[in-house]
């Protein structure tokens, strides 16, 4: 049977599903699925200090090379709806163009694969899908917890595609084969409150921080590596939360972010960091160091045989071999790649999270072709 993926957007669209509101988005999936074939498996998941979130896994198949996609159905807020030329969850149709929430980040990219798996016969090989509902948010409920629980239920896979909108600036100028990790801090330093015109009655933890702020900002992580740029720290806030110009603040807080690449790891990243602020005089304040968050790990997928076939797909559909990408922020893929090869491969994302959102419609289709001829290729290679 066909299905066409500009149709499917449209309705995928319409399901306002803002973190972590399903908005029937999973409703819709299910019923299309099952049409192709699938064993659907709904699962909501909670706990570990974030919302409840509900996921989705299908299988279809069975025997040879086990193909995985993985992607999300949940969108961040529309913001101001003046800034909207129109409602962003209904799809409107401009210049050849899809706006609406979430067009290019990433229901597009579920549309598309729906689309391929239409293509392709039921016997062709076997397909599983791992969507969730929160990626945009705290990801503590959804792809995580779907991968743990399809390795307990052994669900394994040889290769998967992550769905994101991994192309520059046209479609299949790029693939990511890895990204960096997320590492975030915050430094605190309690010092003594005081009067400025009595300094010896007080200690100013304000020389400590600026300290410590130069100590971590003018230190390079490293120079790079093969597929990674250089690690980088960014620090994003300062505060002493003192209005008064007359009072020396009694403690500060400094924050920073990492990104790094596959030179570390979160741990060794904190004892990076400790090192620095050891090397620096606490002049009698105290000086505390925490993690804030989940650190997110830097991953990298070996290159071989199947990221060569998803190349040449996309090669024979675009007309030019995609460039090897480590580019971006974090996504979900970093999950995957805990259990087999993962890369992410979608269309351009360069409207992802703005009003008016939107994708191409021919780029649309050509994802859909992109995602159908590799999985004819990929199916074709015998299980290793």
């Amino acid at each position: 049977m066909a299905l066409d993926p500009v149709a499917l957007l449209e309705r995928l669209i319409a399901c306002p599903s803002v973190t972590p509101a399903e908005a029937g988005v999973l409703d819709l999936l299910e019923t299309e699925l099952t049409a192709l074939g699938f064993a659907v498996t709904r699962l909501r998941f909670d706990g570990d200090g974030s919302y409840p979130v509900d996921n989705l896994f299908a299988t279809r198949g069975e025997g040879g090379r086990r193909l995985l996609f993985a992607g999300h159905t949940d969108v961040v807020p529309p913001g101001d709806p003046a800034l909207w030329r129109s409602d962003p969850f209904v799809a409107r149709h401009e210049a050849g163009r899809i706006h609406g929430r979430g067009a290019a980040d990433m229901k597009s990219g579920i549309a598309a694969f729906l689309a391929a798996c239409a293509a392709l016969p039921p016997e062709a090989g076997t397909i599983l899908l791992a969507i969730t509902n929160d990626e945009e948010a705290d990801a503590v409920n959804g792809t995580d917890k779907l991968l743990q629980w399809m390795a307990r239920n052994g669900h394994g896979f040889d290769f998967a595609v992550v769905g994101e909108p991994s192309s520059a600036e046209v479609l299949g100028d790029s693939i990511r084969i890895g990204r960096r990790g997320s590492f975030s801090g915050v430094v605190t330093i309690a010092g003594t409150q005081g009067h400025v015109a009595y300094p010896h009655r007080a200690n100013n933890p304000l020389p400590v921080l600026a300290a410590i702020a130069s100590a971590l900002a003018a230190a390079p992580l490293d120079a790079g590596t093969a597929h990674f740029p250089a690690s980088n720290l960014e620090l994003t806030s300062i505060d002493v939360g003192n209005p008064a110009a007359n009072v020396i603040p009694a403690a500060g807080r400094l924050h920073f972010n990492i990104r790094y690449n596959d030179l570390w790891t979160p741990e060794t990243l904190a004892a990076w960091v400790r090192d620095r602020l050891a090397a620096v005089p606490a002049g009698g304040t105290t000086v505390g160091f925490e993690i804030s968050g989940v650190p997110s790990r830097a991953f990298l997928s070996p290159l071989g045989e199947d990221v060569e076939t998803l190349a040449a797909a996309i090669a024979a559909r675009c007309g030019r071999q995609p460039d090897y990408s480590t580019g971006g922020g974090t996504s979900d893929a970093r999950f995957v790649a805990l259990y087999g090869p993962v890369v992410e491969c979608g269309l351009v994302g360069a409207s992802m999270h703005r009003a008016d959102e939107h994708v191409l419609v021919s780029d649309l289709l050509g994802l859909a072709q992109i995602y159908a001829d590799f999985m004819r290729r990929f199916f074709a290679r015998e299980p290793a």
